[in-house]
């Protein structure tokens, strides 16, 4: 039964990726019509763990809908009309840019009616909006459902609802626990529940008030219905032009050849990590002046430094750095992926990080080369380009890439959030391609450490919003064996093994270092991606793996 449920979550996520494309392609279509009913079936069959009680007929599904609106613009629930577009000029008009705070992304509100979404990061973040899109329909034809009576006559706790909304909108002061007990029966869970939900939803940065976005959901839903007010999503010509053909990561990797070639780097060993944006200059410039004397001394430094963002020691780092070698290269692409260079040349100390020493030899120095995560498909377009020779004044000039380091974030099957993985292969959802490989990491690297160490291959999914247990419990309990999830591996692997095998444009035994820590546990009732972020307990394996790549490659 279990392998059955699997193949029929694996059948709906191919029809969902299928329609998806066949939507994109087409242009345009409208989420609650024929076109749309079948992405509506797909993942409701599929019922991912992150969107809960999505297949609910009344309840709706609440920390679903806190990470949804997370990643999305501020007000979309109110636009009847949402169209993807690319960069396309709207960043120097005087509309003011709307960004989301859990996935960057420039978005514009043209009237009450009109939200344009930009996407940069490629297919895979069209088919997780996408995703989220018809989550958020779903979920609003419930509450359509639960602001009527059986003959169709409109409910007091709506009536109530829209006034409460009207006053907040105004803002007039209003009773909330009163407004929270209305809400609860318009979304069918308990009053505790709402309660709960309401402050969640006023400690976000991003989203509108919860009852906002209820009455909103609603209200689309009510008009379509009623008046025949369809909702519809678009894709603009030009997005649908650029989809695929790496536009924005060959302008991402062309600056950051460019700042190498600017400072003299192109001719030294040079180092790529695909990591977040603070752990690696915090390690080697934290050691650097603080003359810290192994990881745990550095463990407290970046542990004071995440309790308190105004800490000294911070703040005295990155002026440091500034001073010796580090150069930040903020996006300008739309990639949405910072950059930085670390030129070891330039460091005070002997040591990169205590035990492992420099060459006496400036010119043999090694470079660093820092990228925020990628998203998906994305890997392989930034790193695809990246790997790629510098063109120079007709001339080709291939960069020594010496080693290419992966930390990132995953779902892991076995152990809890913070967890690590090791992955010795990465298996591509939904695809015939698997990507084994050698990596320097070894499970025994980690060990010691007080936190669960896992090795063996890690899948490489379609998108991490349409997993459900039957399909990873298969991939877990089966002989693959998998011990994680994640969106990046395979698409990483891919670039580096063109660029190393085939095209030979970077060294074939380029060295490979891969090391994943835990973000959620979709596995677990309560451990989901929509249970919250890891807040202090991503700091120990996020500077663990950092402190490990540096000592791995030198040591």
């Amino acid at each position: 039964m279990e392998r059955t449920r699997a193949h029929e979550s694996r059948a709906a996520i191919e029809r969902l990726y299928i329609t998806m494309r066949h939507l994109f392609t087409r242009g345009s279509y409208k989420p609650m019509g024929i076109s749309g009913e079948s992405l509506v079936d797909a993942l409701r069959i599929l019922s991912p763990e992150i969107y809960g009680l999505v297949t609910d007929q009344e309840k709706v599904e609440l920390d679903g809908l806190l990470y949804v609106m997370e990643r999305l613009p501020r007000g979309i629930e109110e636009c009847r009309l949402v169209r993807l577009i690319s960069r396309e000029g709207y960043e120097s008009s005087k509309m003011e840019a709307i960004v989301p705070s859990k996935r960057k992304r420039n978005c514009y509100r043209l009237d009450d009616q009109v939200m344009y979404v930009e996407m940069t990061r490629g297919r895979s973040d069209i088919y997780d909006i996408l995703t989220h899109l018809t989550f958020l329909y779903i979920e609003s034809n419930k509450i359509f459902a639960n602001s009527t009576d059986p003959k169709g006559k409109i409910s007091n706790n709506w009536l109530m609802l829209e006034e409460f909304v009207q006053k907040e909108k105004a803002g007039e002061e209003f009773e909330k626990e009163a407004a929270s007990a209305y809400l609860s029966h318009l979304i069918g869970r308990t009053y505790e529940e709402t309660i709960k939900a309401v402050d969640k939803f006023e400690k976000s940065s991003n989203s509108n008030s919860l009852f906002s976005i209820i009455y909103h959901m609603g209200k689309l839903a009510q008009e379509e219905s009623n008046k025949g007010l369809d909702r519809e999503i678009s894709f603009s010509t030009t997005l649908r032009e650029r989809v695929g053909h790496h536009v924005y990561g060959e302008q991402w990797a062309g600056r950051i050849k460019q700042a190498l070639d600017e400072n003299d780097l192109l001719e030294r060993p040079i180092h790529i990590i695909s990591a977040n944006l603070h752990s690696v200059v915090n390690t080697i410039y934290g050691v650097q002046l603080l003359g810290l004397k192994d990881y745990e001394e550095l463990e407290s430094v970046v542990m004071d430094i995440s309790v308190n963002a105004k800490n000294n020691k911070g703040r005295a780092i990155s002026t440091y750095a500034k001073k010796h070698g580090f150069i930040d290269l903020p996006d300008l692409s739309g990639t949405n992926i910072g950059a930085q260079i670390i030129d070891t040349a330039q460091l005070e100390q002997e040591e990169l990080i205590p035990g492992v020493k420099l060459p006496l030899e400036k010119e043999k120095r090694p470079v660093f080369v820092v990228m925020d995560y990628a998203f998906g498909e994305q890997a392989y377009e930034c790193f695809d380009e990246l790997l790629k020779p510098y063109e120079k004044d007709g001339k080709s000039i291939p960069l020594d890439v010496i080693s290419t380091a992966i930390m990132g974030k995953a779902g892991i099957l076995y152990g809890g959030k913070g967890d690590l993985m090791i992955p010795n292969a990465h298996v591509f959802e939904g695809t015939a391609d698997n990507y084994p490989f050698r990596n320097e990491f070894k499970k025994a690297d980690f060990e010691g450490f007080g936190l669960g160490v896992y090795s063996g291959p890690m899948i490489t999914v379609l998108g991490t919003s349409l997993q459900n247990k039957d399909i990873l419990t298969y991939f877990m309990q089966s002989s693959w064996k998998v011990v994680g999830l994640e969106m990046e591996g395979a698409h990483y692997q891919k670039a580096i093994q063109s660029a190393s095998k085939i095209r030979r444009s970077i060294r074939s035994n380029v060295k490979v270092l891969y090391a994943y820590y835990a973000s959620d546990n979709p596995l677990e009732t309560g451990s989901t991606l929509a249970s919250g972020a890891l807040g202090m307990e991503g700091v120990r394996p996020t500077y663990l793996i950092t402190y490990k790549i540096l000592e791995k490659l030198f040591g």
